[in-house]
C-alpha cells in the first residue's frame, strides 16, 4: 500500500510514502519527514504502486487521525480548485484543514463554556443605567440552551458585560454535557411581513432542495436579509446546516445578531480576527453537525458540513471574496461548484451584482430574483451632482456640501462623508521644487498621517517620521497635498464643533472592539458625522443617516482598467444606500468634475441593472470578460527587467506551443503600473481565450515549463485565473 500525501510545499504533486500501520485513510493527517523538516500532511490517495522503487520510499512517522479529518466531498473540491486555479495540489488541499490542525498533532477541542440565564434570574437585579447588561439579559432570554462567549462577542456584547452579569448571578456558566449536540431548532422571533417581491423570492429559492442558483438582486434597503432568514428556515427545521459567506469581518456582527435573534440554533463564525484555537473549535462544531448556522469570510467555503442544506453568499459582487495572494480562489465560484457537488441550493445576494452573475442569469444558468422597492416605509434616496469645476474646495468639500450637511445636522439627523483615502493627505509636497516624498521600496508617494504623526506607505507598510526638509532641494516648505479621512475629520470638527465627528477607516478601527463601540455610538441616533472609507459602504444599517456625501469619485470614472467603471458604480450605489434606510428621507451628494458623464446619468436615472446591461454590451463588443476568459501570469524579481525578460521567454514558448492557433490572445509582458512594490520589480502577461478548456490547457503547459526551468527560482511567479485586477 502506497500513501500519496499532500504537503504544504510549492511543488505541484503528491508525495509517496509507506504506511506504518493499517489505520491509513484518505482525508486523515499524517506526520512525515520531508528533507530536513517534519511536516504535517494529508492523505490524498491510497495506491498500490508507485513510480519510485519501494525501497526508496520513506515510511510516514505517525498517523495523526484514526478517522478522516476531511471528507471525500471536500477532498474533491480542493483537488478541483487546485487544478482550476493552477495552484500546487498539496498546498491547496492543506487549505481544507484549519491552521491549528496544520501545526499541532492533537488539536483536541477544549470544552467550550456556555452561558445562559440563571433559573431565578431577574432583570431588576440589573441597574436601569446598565443598558448593555439589560440588552444582554433580553438576548439570552431567546436561547436558554446556552451560547458561547464568541457568539456573544459577535453579537456585540463584550466580555466585561458578560462577566458583570455572572457576578450578579443573573447569568450562569456551564459546560454542555456530551450528547446534547442536536437541539430542537425554534423560531425566537416571528417573521417580518414580506412584500410581494420578497415573498416571490422566498418561494423561488425554496422551489427545490436540489442544486439551483438564485441571484437575489435587491436595491439597498430592500430587505434581502429578511428574505435570507425566511429562505433558510425550512432547511434549519429539517435539521440541515446553512453556510453563509460574507466579504468582510465587519459584516459578521450584524448578521450574527439578526440570525441569533430569529433562530434558536447553534451558530458559529469563522474569520481572520479569531484565534487559531477559536477557529478550530468552530470548524469542529460545523464538522460534527452541531453548528447549524455557519457565518464566515471567504476561507469558510472549505468548512466541512455534515448535514448541508443551503449556501448563501451575501454581497456576492465584492472583490474581497477573491483571494489575492497565494491560492487565488474565488469563494463565490467555489460555492457554486460545491453546491452542485452537494446537490443543494445556492443563493447569491447583492444590490449591485457582478456582471459575471448577471450574464449567467441572462443565460438562464441562475434564476434572477429582483427586489426593486425598499422595505417598509423607506424610499430610495434622491441624488444630486455637485460640479466641482471652478469651485473653492476646502479639505475636499465644497461650500454647497457643507451647507447641506449643516442643514441635516440641525434637523437632528446624521451625515456620512465617504472618501476612499486613508490618512491626512495622500502626499507631502515640497513647495520649492514640487517633489513629493516617495517610498524607497515602492513607486508610490508616502501618505501623511497626523495621528500618530508619520509617513506611511499603504502598499508595503513602510513607516517613517515626517521629514523636516526636502530630500531633493533641502527646502523646508513641505505641505500636504489632497485630502484623506483624517484631514476631512479635522476640518469638520472645526466647522461643526457642536456634533461628534467619527472617523471609520482601518487606522481608527484596527480592533473589533473599536469597530463595535463605534457602531454602538452611531446606533444611538444622536446627530453626528461619519467620515470613512469603503468600510462604511457594505451592508451597514444606519437608520438616522439622511445625507451621504461622496468625494473623489472621478478617479474610478477615468481609470484605464476596464473593470474600474463596474467597481466604481457598485461602490457608489453601496455607499449611497446608507442614506434614508428608515422612515426619514435620504439624499446623496456626489462631488464630481464630470457631471455630464454618461455612466453617472444612467446610474442615477435608470439604476444599476440598466447600467450593467450597457456595460455588458460594451464588454461583448470588445471581447472582454465575462464574454471571454482570462488569466494573468505575474512575475516579480529583485532587479529591474528580470521579470519582463522572463515573461517574454514564457510568451515565446507559449507562441511556439500554438497559442494563437488555439484561439488564445497573449498581451504583454507589461511592467505593472506600480512597477516597484515592497522592493520587488513587477511585470505581468495577460492570456485571453474564448474557451475555458483552451486557457486551462495552455496554463498547464506554462506550469510544466516553469517547473523545469533552471532560471525560474530568481523570479517569483504566480498564476491568477479569472483575475479581478487588471495587473
Amino acid at each position: 500500500m502506497i500513501l500519496r500525501i499532500a504537503l504544504p510545499v510549492p511543488l505541484d504533486r503528491l508525495f509517496d510514502y509507506l504506511p506504518i500501520d493499517d489505520r491509513a485513510c484518505v482525508g486523515a493527517r499524517v506526520q512525515v519527514r520531508f528533507g530536513q523538516r517534519q511536516l504535517i500532511g494529508l492523505i490524498a490517495e491510497i495506491a498500490h504502486e508507485s513510480d519510485y522503487p519501494t525501497n526508496k520510499l520513506k515510511p510516514i512517522e505517525a498517523t495523526l487521525d484514526p478517522q478522516p479529518l476531511v471528507d471525500e466531498e471536500l477532498m474533491q473540491l480542493g483537488a478541483w480548485a487546485a487544478n482550476y486555479y493552477q495552484y500546487p495540489v498539496g498546498d491547496a488541499l492543506l487549505h481544507l484543514v484549519p491552521n491549528l490542525a496544520r501545526k499541532e498533532e492533537r488539536p483536541e477541542p477544549t470544552p467550550t463554556p456556555l452561558y445562559r440565564l440563571a433559573p431565578d434570574a431577574d432583570i431588576e437585579a440589573i441597574s436601569k443605567r446598565a443598558v448593555k447588561q439589560r440588552a444582554l439579559f433580553h438576548y439570552l432570554q431567546n436561547d436558554n440552551s446556552g451560547v458561547d462567549s464568541s457568539q456573544l462577542r459577535e453579537a456585540g456584547y463584550e466580555k466585561r458585560i458578560l462577566d458583570a452579569l455572572v457576578e450578579l448571578q443573573v447569568v450562569e456558566r456551564f459546560i454542555a454535557a456530551p450528547g446534547t449536540a442536536n437541539p430542537v431548532i425554534e423560531l425566537a422571533q416571528p417573521h417580518l411581513a414580506l412584500n410581494d417581491e420578497q415573498q416571490l423570492a422566498v418561494e423561488q429559492i425554496n422551489l427545490s432542495n436540489n442544486y439551483h442558483c438564485s441571484l437575489l438582486a435587491g436595491v439597498t434597503g430592500s430587505g434581502k436579509t429578511e428574505v435570507y432568514l425566511q429562505a433558510i428556515e425550512p432547511h434549519l427545521l429539517a435539521g440541515k446546516q446553512i453556510l453563509i459567506l460574507v466579504p468582510e469581518i465587519g459584516l459578521t456582527p450584524q448578521l450574527v445578531a439578526r440570525f441569533s435573534s430569529r433562530f434558536r440554533a447553534p451558530l458559529v463564525t469563522l474569520h481572520s480576527g479569531m484565534s487559531d484555537r477559536a477557529r478550530y473549535e468552530a470548524w469542529e462544531r460545523a464538522r460534527s453537525g452541531e453548528a447549524r448556522i455557519i457565518i464566515g469570510t471567504r476561507s469558510s467555503i472549505f468548512v466541512p458540513l455534515k448535514h448541508p442544506g443551503l449556501i448563501l453568499i451575501d454581497e456576492e459582487h465584492d472583490t474581497s471574496l477573491k483571494q489575492q495572494e497565494g491560492f487565488r480562489y474565488h469563494a463565490r465560484d467555489l460555492a457554486l461548484v460545491r453546491g452542485q457537488n452537494l446537490n443543494i441550493p445556492v443563493v447569491l445576494g447583492s444590490a449591485t451584482p457582478a456582471l459575471e452573475s448577471l450574464l449567467n442569469a441572462q443565460l438562464q444558468r441562475y434564476q434572477l430574483l429582483q427586489l426593486t422597492k425598499r422595505a417598509g416605509e423607506a424610499h430610495p434616496p434622491r441624488f444630486e451632482l455637485i460640479d466641482t469645476r471652478n469651485q473653492t474646495i476646502e479639505a475636499g468639500l465644497t461650500d454647497e456640501a457643507l451647507r447641506q450637511m449643516g442643514s441635516h445636522l440641525s434637523a437632528g439627523n446624521q451625515v456620512l462623508v465617504f472618501i476612499n483615502r486613508r490618512g491626512f493627505s495622500p502626499s507631502l509636497v515640497c513647495q520649492g521644487c514640487g517633489e513629493a516624498v516617495h517610498c524607497t521600496r515602492c513607486d508610490a508617494h508616502m501618505t501623511l498621517h497626523r495621528r500618530p504623526p508619520r509617513l506611511h506607505c499603504h502598499h508595503c507598510d513602510r513607516q517613517t517620521p515626517i521629514p523636516l526638509q526636502c530630500n531633493q532641494c533641502d527646502g523646508t516648505e513641505l505641505r500636504p497635498n489632497g485630502s484623506g479621512t483624517e484631514r476631512i475629520e479635522e476640518r469638520l470638527q472645526q466647522l461643526f464643533n457642536q456634533v461628534p465627528v467619527k472617523r471609520v477607516d482601518r487606522d481608527s478601527t484596527h480592533s473589533r472592539q473599536a469597530f463595535d463601540q463605534l457602531m454602538t455610538e452611531v446606533g444611538s441616533g444622536e446627530p453626528q458625522i461619519l467620515v470613512g472609507t469603503q468600510m462604511l459602504a457594505k451592508g451597514h444599517h444606519f437608520p438616522d443617516v439622511t445625507l451621504v456625501v461622496i468625494l473623489n469619485l472621478d478617479a474610478g470614472l477615468l481609470s484605464a482598467d476596464f473593470r474600474a467603471m463596474e467597481r466604481t458604480s457598485q461602490l457608489m450605489l453601496q455607499v449611497a444606500g446608507r442614506a434614508g434606510r428608515a422612515s426619514k428621507p435620504g439624499k446623496v451628494l456626489i462631488q464630481t468634475q464630470h457631471p455630464q458623464h454618461p455612466v453617472l446619468a444612467t446610474l442615477l436615472e435608470q439604476g444599476y441593472l440598466a447600467y450593467a446591461q450597457q456595460e455588458l454590451r460594451s464588454r461583448e463588443s470588445l471581447s472582454l470578460p465575462p464574454y471571454t476568459y482570462q488569466a494573468i501570469v505575474r512575475a516579480e524579481a529583485q532587479r529591474q527587467g528580470w521579470a519582463e525578460a522572463y515573461l517574454m521567454r514564457l510568451r515565446q514558448l507559449l507562441d511556439q506551443a500554438g497559442a494563437e492557433q488555439a484561439g488564445l490572445l497573449l498581451a504583454g509582458p507589461f511592467p505593472a503600473n506600480m512597477e516597484k512594490r515592497a522592493g520587488m520589480f513587477r511585470a505581468y502577461l495577460v492570456i485571453t481565450a474564448t474557451r475555458r478548456s483552451a486557457l486551462q490547457h495552455l496554463l498547464r503547459q506554462a506550469r510544466k515549463w516553469i517547473e523545469q526551468d533552471p532560471d525560474a527560482p530568481r523570479v517569483r511567479l504566480s498564476i491568477d485565473v479569472d483575475p479581478i485586477d487588471a495587473q
